[in-house]
């Protein structure tokens, strides 16, 4: 929730994108890592590789995570329907 979209007023959690996220300890560094399967609004997103690096910097501001993998996928699609309602109401879809 402390990514937005560079587009829109809504993060990108509330904004249905993000997927799943796995986060586990490394059993031989140690190094606490995650991984965040996300998607875009749109394939041709223009922003895209803006978002990715965003969720990428999340380790930096997340004491005891070293590592941030991002997969971005479009299956299933997004759509509208994936959004928070407090997502809707920002976006005035409600």
């Amino acid at each position: 929730r402390e990514v937005y979209d560079p587009e829109l007023p809504v993060n990108i959690y509330d904004l249905g994108l993000v997927y799943n996220i796995d986060v586990w300890t490394d059993e031989v560094s140690m190094m606490k890592k995650s991984k965040i399967t996300m998607t875009l609004t749109s394939a041709t997103c223009s922003f895209a590789q803006v978002i990715v690096d965003l969720v990428k910097s999340i380790s930096s501001r997340q004491e005891g995570l070293e590592e941030v993998d991002v997969e971005v996928v479009f299956d299933p699609p997004w759509s509208q329907d994936s959004m928070t309602d407090d997502a809707k109401l920002a976006m005035g879809l409600l």
